[in-house]
């Protein structure tokens, strides 16, 4: 990656996914299920997304054991990732094991336990950080679990001001509350501690709505209110999804925006959020919004467009099996058939 030009850089786990298989079936009793393990976690979708749409982006991430890691570098480095900030980890790799709902929905089980993701210390984050950092994205398991977690918002902090600051709070309820919670060190309160402390840095925040729900159990359905709310914690922009259902878009003393995401086939979800947030990047960086100043004065038409880029690149990524995002020709290709359409 050119030192020189503005860059995006990821922060936070890698993930492998099984998918469950269902064409294969599940034995004559029902008890063999068949799975696919593919690569997955918030930040190196994230990574890979912004990689295939042709955006400069580093992964910093801790590489743990076993033979699934050789398969989570290499997709990484298919898509245009710089891998010069990962740290190869004693640890294991964490392993989720996905579900699916007639609706394409995933339902989690994590194996976790002592997981390399978590671990991150001072020294290893200063050392691998690129001096292009122009947007740092952090979030996730990573960014609420500890020990690890405190240096991820140590670094946000020092970074704000200098690059802008994006935060996903991916709230996996399991990892975050309950026994599972419990020996990672997690409790709710605990959780939204340690998300507040990015908030307060992040000139960007993407959160879903039932991440929010998760976090403000008496928020209710008023989801335009808690969009505007916390637009008012900080942030110069917050993205609320919620499924198919339009996207929020709220901006401290501006309207709050609706956009509805593009009608396409579903397969699955996964990688949906963490495609548009690539999506959101990849058009901040190419229209020079590398400062929260010019992030502010974007005005509502111009930052509708790059909204609009971006749920079209999560529309493509639910196309296909799995976290699988569009490359800058499919999503060229796309964007011209809705323009002409938006034409007719």
């Amino acid at each position: 990656m050119d030192s020189d030009v503005p860059a995006l850089t990821v922060l936070g786990e890698f993930v492998v996914d099984l998918l469950p298989d269902p064409s294969a079936g599940a034995g004559p009793e029902g008890t063999t299920p068949h799975y696919v393990a593919r690569p997955g976690g918030n930040a190196l979708n994230v990574a890979v997304a912004a990689g295939r749409l042709g955006t400069p982006v580093a992964l910093l991430a801790r590489l743990g054991t076993g033979p699934l890691a050789a398969p989570l570098r290499r997709h990484a480095e298919l898509s245009g990732v710089d891998l010069a900030g990962i740290v190869d980890a004693v640890e294991p790799v964490s392993l989720a094991v996905v579900g699916l709902d007639d609706s394409g929905s995933p339902d989690y089980g994590f194996h976790v336990q002592g997981a390399a993701d978590w671990q991150w210390t001072d020294d290893e984050l200063a050392a691998a950080l690129p001096g292009a950092t122009a947007v740092l994205h952090v979030g996730s398991i990573s960014s609420w679990t500890p020990p690890g977690c405190d240096a991820i918002a140590r670094l946000a902090e020092r970074v704000a001001g200098r690059a802008l600051v994006s935060v996903d709070p991916n709230l996996r309820p399991m990892l975050a509350g309950g026994p599972v919670g419990a020996s990672l060190g997690n409790d709710p309160d605990a959780v939204r501690t340690r998300l507040d402390r990015l908030v307060a840095v992040a000139d960007v925040v993407k959160v879903s709505s039932e991440d929010l729900e998760w976090l403000e159990p008496d928020a209710g359905a008023d989801l335009d209110g808690a969009a505007q709310r916390w637009g008012g914690r900080g942030p110069a922009l917050v993205l609320l999804t919620d499924g198919g259902a339009p996207l929020r878009v709220a901006r401290p003393g501006r309207p709050l925006l609706h956009r509805a995401p593009p009608r396409v086939t579903v397969v699955d979800t996964v990688g949906a959020g963490d495609s548009l947030a690539a999506g959101l990047f990849a058009g901040l960086l190419a229209a020079g919004v590398t400062s929260r100043a010019a992030l502010e004065a974007l005005t509502d038409d111009d930052l509708v467009r790059l909204v609009d880029d971006a749920a079209l690149v999560a529309a493509l990524n639910c196309t296909r099996v799995g976290a699988d995002p569009p490359t800058a020709e499919e999503l060229a290709a796309a964007r011209a058939e809705r323009d002409a359409g938006l034409d007719r």
